[in-house]
């Protein structure tokens, strides 16, 4: 006999409600041809303004990268005078919804900024299928490389430390946190030095059908229908599943061995059908001999994190401030050893 698929636990009615309504909007924004309904989706979209004066220990700016192609970051400081981290965040959205100033990414990183106690650099990076692979890879090297040679941008605290920055996002912002660290690896920076990953169930797949995606139904916000249609979206015309970008440990991929890819964080969710490739992808950086660690909560679906309420937050906030320090600690003393090898 067959085994069950698997069905998300129960949820509160308000999630369920926000579940709904979500639902609701991918049906009728995401059509059918793969392209995307932006007036209607952007008037769903609720957008929030920053703030100079600060919001609970928070302050907000937006930078302007490249006019041109709408390049911009969202920079959250906290009310902080000690040494503080450097985080460069994308967002998720299947590379084709959300952007920096989304409700729900403000919220997001304002909580970031504040409970890991870091300068939050939110990219607000061009979208499929309008634009596709690999314009988010290049618009998100581009801001690290804008931060490197601008180090006195305005609003860009003093006491953040360049020398400890992280790179990190969620779903198809994990994707591309991925991807901008490797080209990352390939740049000489003088300014910022890199020390972490923080993939927060990031958006990978390939061609064949893991259990997860057979499996997993019912999910909240991700299912294999949606997924599909966001591969589609972004990846170049006539591309299949292999493509590196999404299946970056497979046949097609690049040999990342012989790079200084820094540490990193994987977070999976027991409900999130991805989770396989998700610990694929963990199992990938292991086998090319690079520091990764894996946190899976059984019990989390996809973009629980934007969800305070669930109990695997405060967990998740934690394993991630721990990452931080542990590396940050290492990239200190790291430091420390070479201007005493100097002297």
């Amino acid at each position: 006999m067959s085994e069950k698929p698997l069905a998300c636990p129960n949820l509160s009615w308000k999630m369920k409600l926000i579940i709904f309504v979500m639902n609701f909007v991918n049906k009728f924004t995401c059509r059918s041809d793969g392209t995307v309904n932006r007036r209607l989706l952007s008037f769903l979209d609720y957008k929030v303004p920053p703030s100079i004066k600060p919001i609970n220990g928070i302050k907000t700016s937006d930078i302007i990268v490249d006019v041109s192609r709408n390049l911009w970051f969202r920079l959250f400081v906290p009310s902080n005078d000690a040494d503080m981290p450097v985080i460069v965040y994308f967002h998720g959205g299947g590379f084709t919804t959300m952007y920096a100033d989304s409700s729900n990414y403000d919220s997001l990183c304002r909580r970031f900024a504040a409970e890991l106690n870091a300068v939050i650099i939110s990219v607000n990076y061009r979208l499929a299928p309008e634009h596709k692979y690999p314009c988010q890879y290049e618009d998100g090297f581009d801001v690290l490389k804008f931060i490197e040679n601008n180090p006195n941008f305005e609003g860009f605290p003093t006491n953040a430390n360049m020398k400890n920055c992280f790179i990190g996002g969620d779903s198809a912002g994990g994707n591309i946190a991925h991807h901008v660290a490797v080209k990352a690896c390939n740049y000489e920076f003088r300014n910022l030095k890199f020390t972490g990953v923080i993939a927060i169930q990031p958006g990978f797949s390939g061609k064949e059908r893991t259990e997860s995606e057979m499996k997993i139904v019912g999910a909240p916000f991700l299912n294999v229908e949606a997924a599909d249609f966001f591969w589609k979206a972004f990846l170049p015309e006539d591309s299949d599943r292999d493509h590196p970008a999404l299946n970056v440990f497979g046949p097609k991929s690049e040999d990342i061995s012989e790079l200084n890819f820094p540490a990193a964080i994987v977070i999976v969710g027991g409900f999130d059908p991805l989770k396989d490739w998700q610990k694929r992808y963990y199992e990938g950086l292991k086998k090319c001999g690079k520091e990764a660690y894996l946190i899976e909560y059984p019990n989390a679906f996809h973009g629980f994190i934007s969800f305070p309420e669930q109990p695997e937050c405060s967990l998740f906030i934690n394993e991630v401030r721990e990452f931080i320090q542990r590396q940050s600690d290492r990239a200190s003393t790291h430091t420390t050893w070479n201007k005493s090898t100097m002297n």
